[in-house]
């Protein structure tokens, strides 16, 4: 077995996705993730880990939509049972819910599905590739 192949071996999952959740390079958990709301930083800017081999594409916003759906239907549901409110009252607080939720959880989110894929060496993780 290679250098690589062990290295990738010992990545744990759970401590890269961790460190993705909190915007911190899965590697070494120092540096920043992302340059940008979320855009994935090229290199880590404390260890140089290659960051910028992920794929996420639509996962994150699958993610972070589902479980604010959830959450919002729940809450209605609750409001509904043990209150009588107005309808206007779902307009004016889970429409602006219903979009600030998404936007806040989407750079955790897909952090931690960056810190997936680095973990077990997918698109590239872990080959050596230089950018």
């Amino acid at each position: 077995m290679t250098n690589r192949a062990k290295a990738i071996e010992q990545r744990s999952v759970g401590q890269a996705m961790w460190r993705g959740t909190l915007c911190k390079c899965p590697h070494c958990g120092q540096g920043k993730m992302f340059r940008a709301y979320l855009k994935v930083a090229d290199h880590c800017n404390a260890c140089g880990e290659q960051l910028n081999l992920h794929r996420a594409d639509d996962f994150p916003p699958y993610i972070a939509i589902t479980i604010v759906g959830h959450i919002l239907v729940l809450a209605m549901l609750h409001i509904e049972m043990v209150y009588q409110v107005s309808p206007l009252t779902y307009l004016y607080t889970m429409i602006p819910l219903a979009v600030i939720m998404p936007l806040a959880m989407l750079p955790s989110i897909k952090g931690a599905i960056v810190g997936l894929q680095w973990a077990n060496g997918m698109y590239g993780f872990g080959t050596g590739q230089i950018d």
